[in-house]
């Protein structure tokens, strides 16, 4: 690295190859996992693989899969959560490989929310 302009150009291929929130046009679904040390021991690496895996098999090119620290219940790990513009956000709890790709077919695909995956708060 010379100059700013090469900070720039790794800045801008590293948004197009990791899907950053800054990079996001207002029509890309968002999959955030929970990647903090609670969710890595409870096996978020492996669903976070998973989503990227049905993700790129379905060819999703407006699905950004990315990682996050802790989402705030330790307990309910791995968990994830989808932003789909224009829609309220999902939290999905205690997900692992099967479930995230069932997430991206049922949620991401056919837009039915997996409610067996969600908190059941009433």
């Amino acid at each position: 690295m010379k100059s700013i302009a090469d900070i720039n150009a790794i800045k801008e291929r590293m948004q197009k190859v990791l899907g950053t929130r800054e990079g996001q046009t207002e029509n890309n679904i968002r999959i955030v996992v929970g990647m903090a040390t609670c969710g890595i021991a409870a096996g978020a690496r492996p669903v976070l693989n998973a989503f990227l895996e049905e993700a790129a098999k379905r060819n999703l090119k407006n699905v950004k899969v990315t990682q996050a620290g802790c989402l705030g219940m330790c307990k309910y790990e791995p968990m994830a959560q989808v932003y789909i513009p224009g829609k309220e956000v999902v939290t999905y709890v205690r997900l692992d490989e099967q479930a995230a790709k069932q997430i991206i077919v049922d949620h991401i695909v056919n837009g039915s929310v997996v409610t067996k995956y969600t908190l059941d708060i009433e």
